[in-house]
């Protein structure tokens, strides 16, 4: 795959300090909690949070699926990657390469989350870098727009 140089980015503000946003990375049950966006179950198949640690996640559409399948099986996105850099309640790097045999979601993502203190709480951004041309950017800013949703959820409340 050639790189795309896509960056998507999304943020939001939660009523929670910078450490219980991050700290909703901290397991796999925590982020499973979470993470998955709109209509989509997930689960840890490997998951070691440290620093070089792996993780593998498989996302499971319940029903609505993407025009064309998803990207690993008809019904299931499966990723894996590095956690590059952690920095306790500021920020945590990671990189994302999706399971697929379409060379349109092949190559390696760059995420990165950041925690910054706002009067009103956190507000947690994201940028991806260098996602795949597979992933259209309608897509892409929706479900990183639900999965933040889901995290205000899980530790504090939209501001």
């Amino acid at each position: 795959m050639v790189a795309t140089g896509r960056v998507d980015t999304a943020s939001i503000v939660i009523a929670a300090t910078p450490g219980q946003a991050y700290g909703a990375f901290a397991s796999a049950d925590a982020l499973m909690a979470w993470l998955p966006p709109g209509d989509m179950t997930g689960r840890a198949l490997e998951y070691d949070f440290r620093e070089g640690g792996r993780y593998r996640i498989e996302l499971t559409y319940r029903s609505e699926r993407p025009a064309g399948g998803a990207k690993t099986t008809a019904g299931t996105d499966v990723t894996s990657g590095r956690f590059v850099s952690l920095v306790t309640g500021e920020r945590i790097v990671q990189t994302v390469e999706f399971d697929s045999e379409n060379a349109a979601f092949s190559g390696e993502m760059t995420m990165t989350w950041t925690f910054e203190a706002v009067p009103e709480g956190t507000r947690v951004s994201i940028t991806a870098e260098n996602v795949p041309s597979g992933i259209s950017k309608v897509d892409h800013d929706a479900g990183l727009r639900s999965s933040l949703e889901n995290l205000a959820r899980c530790v504090g409340t939209r501001s």
